[in-house]
């Protein structure tokens, strides 16, 4: 397998990707920054693959317990490879998370992070290459993800969730009478687009009332006029210096 050194937070971690393979975008980065990790705190990613989210998380939250599961071996390896040459501590296992028992089934975590699958096997057409098919197109149900990230939390630990817009029906209805203290952040690519992406933050054992924050902005502006990259204040210092993300109100 092909693989292609990508550095991220502005080269402060060198991560490994196959090339071709489903190679990471913003998205996990942004997933990292959400997650409201404390230090000390044990930390397990769903659908790891080659680490990224797990690895920005790390570098931004001292003393974390890292771990992850992904569904293909090479991934696995790849991700091993990417915590040590990284200097971070992430122990990564081969599994389904729809198996009975999955990796880490004696364990529970104060927060559960994932990037499923975006698209329904029912909406999309499978790529020929295992890693994009695996890291696009759903094999397993999503209730099926957000029914692991439940059994894995501790009391009171967060679920954290980055998807396309228009999987939250099916988000909110796999949440329900699982997880609660809901808060939805719609992330737009500019202004006077409607959202696209979206991130969902839970709580085990939960009650706030559900909360729908105000829409951000990635890029700056209408439209990109220059050939450099135009995002956002915020989203440049998460994406280069490895802040953390602000939810709106």
């Amino acid at each position: 397998m092909a693989v292609t050194q990508d550095g991220f937070l502005g080269g402060r971690l060198q991560i490994g990707q196959p090339n071709p393979g489903y190679r990471a975008g913003i998205d996990p980065v942004l997933l990292a920054a959400a997650c409201p990790a404390q230090p000390g705190e044990d930390v397990l990613e769903l659908g790891c693959g080659v680490g990224v989210a797990s690895l920005c998380l790390g570098a931004r939250v001292q003393k974390l317990t890292l771990h992850g599961v992904e569904i293909l071996p090479e991934y696995v390896n790849l991700a091993r490879i990417n915590a040590t040459q990284n200097n971070l501590e992430f122990e990564v296992e081969i599994g389904d998370v729809s198996a009975r028992p999955m990796a880490f089934y004696d364990r529970q975590f104060h927060q559960v992070i994932m990037n499923p699958p975006y698209f329904s096997s029912s909406s999309s057409t499978a790529s020929p290459d295992p890693g994009r098919a695996s890291g696009r197109s759903e094999r397993v149900d999503l209730e099926a993800w957000v029914d692991m990230a439940s059994r894995r939390l501790r009391p009171r630990g967060y679920v954290t969730i980055i998807q396309r817009v228009e999987r939250l029906p099916d988000i909110l209805r796999s949440l329900n009478g699982k997880l609660g203290s809901i808060v939805v952040q719609p992330l737009s690519p500019r202004v006077g687009r409607a959202p696209h992406l979206i991130l969902v933050r839970a709580r085990k054992s939960g009650r706030a009332a559900f909360k729908l924050c105000a829409v951000k902005l990635l890029h700056a502006g209408h439209q990109h006029i220059t050939d450099k990259p135009d995002y956002s204040n915020e989203i440049f210092e998460i994406l280069r210096n490895g802040a953390a993300f602000e939810w709106g109100t």
